[in-house]
């Protein structure tokens, strides 16, 4: 089935074209490059993986609850709102809800991929060419599976966010070479770290945990990539291009936190914007939810070397400065960790099955032979 069948709202035009601003750089230099950015060239070639393969496909998934999240994650929870939409379409609301969701990391992750093959084209050292390529490999796997995911398993799908569409588009018109790392390594990958983090731990559902688990394994390597490359370039530059950079990491915030809303979802039930705004401003469990949501961005924002009062402020008045103690480099290992481990379990559950049905055959045919 076609995707423009699927779409809640139909796309104004099939596709979207952006004026790609910059220049495609060549090196001559082919020297071993920076130990760091090749040892993640080495293991981004290392844990390459195949979607149709390691993820299990057969598993069922309910499109009226794929995450079994708790009713508290719907903004309208406890509202006049919920009693009037009542039961039947309260279960379709959470299909609306998972589908927003998924289809905003579909559209995030072709984004990806795009902004992956514009760093490999523009950034000047080969070390990073070398694991930006890595990277769009690993971002259109990731746009595969969340489509498939869409299309078999919800059979619902939401248009590109609007305030994701302008960070994406503030991102590629940009022709410095670092912007796509800022906006994309940094903003829009932080941000999805932890909000696959937080489904991840959330749902009890197998399929989504799978999913979830394999594309962060990944993702915490790209976040790595962007935090070395940028870190060692900022240093370089001057107080004025830092604030550059800067009022766009403020701009880019700000348009991410305004996307946690869902206003799309919303519109479809009949419930105003602004009643939602408020609800979601106010609600504790939304303010826990955006607090934890900005649990990487934050810290590696500081680590790349962006941290001024006038940002820390900004991280202040979103209520997200708290989000600077975290420990980035723990929260990267457990994600790796945590897809490990799944495999692990997989796999022995699946060798466990293997061993009962070669023994339930060896005591058939034993039985055959007695008899």
């Amino acid at each position: 089935m076609s995707t423009q069948e699927l779409y809640t709202t139909a796309p104004d035009q099939p596709g979207w074209e952006v004026p790609m601003a910059g220049s495609s750089r060549f090196t001559w230099e082919y020297d071993e490059g920076r130990a760091r950015l090749l040892a993640l060239y080495a293991k981004g070639k290392d844990k390459q993986w195949d979607a149709t393969r390691r993820i299990d496909w057969d598993l069922e998934v309910d499109p009226h609850d794929v995450l079994g999240a708790p009713d508290q994650a719907l903004a309208i929870y406890g509202t006049k709102y919920w009693d009037m939409l009542g039961p039947e379409n309260i279960k379709e609301l959470r299909r609306h809800s998972a589908s927003w969701q998924f289809s905003q990391f579909l559209h995030g992750e072709q984004g990806a991929m795009i902004c992956a093959a514009r760093i490999v084209e523009s950034v000047p050292d080969l070390d990073a060419k070398f694991y930006a390529a890595t990277q769009t490999m690993d971002e259109a796997r990731h746009a595969e599976l969340y489509a498939r995911f869409l299309h078999t398993k919800i059979g619902l799908v939401y248009p590109i966010n609007s305030q994701l569409q302008a960070l994406l588009n503030d991102t590629l018109n940009d022709s410095r070479w670092d912007m796509p790392y800022l906006g994309m390594q940094v903003l829009i990958e932080g941000l999805a770290l932890a909000a696959f983090g937080l489904l991840r731990d959330i749902t009890n559902k197998p399929l989504p945990k799978q999913i979830l688990a394999y594309v962060m394994q990944d993702e915490a390597r790209h976040v790595a990539f962007g935090r070395m490359a940028l870190r060692d370039y900022y240093q370089q530059l001057s107080a004025k291009e830092l604030a550059e950079r800067e009022d766009f990491v403020i701009e880019g915030c700000y348009l991410m936190r305004d996307r946690l809303r869902g206003d799309e979802i919303w519109d479809n039930f009949g419930i105003p914007r602004k009643e939602i705004s408020e609800l979601t401003e106010n609600s504790e469990y939304s303010r826990m939810f955006r607090s934890l949501l900005f649990s990487r961005l934050v810290p590696c924002v500081r680590d790349v070397g962006l941290w001024s009062e006038r940002l820390q402020q900004a991280y202040a008045d979103m209520g997200v400065l708290d989000a600077a103690r975290a420990d980035l480099e723990a929260l990267m290992k457990a994600d790796e960790e945590i897809a490990e481990k799944l495999d692990a379990e997989r796999f022995a559950a699946e060798e466990a099955a293997r061993a009962a049905e070669v023994a339930d055959v060896i005591t058939a045919a034993s039985d055959q032979e007695q008899d």
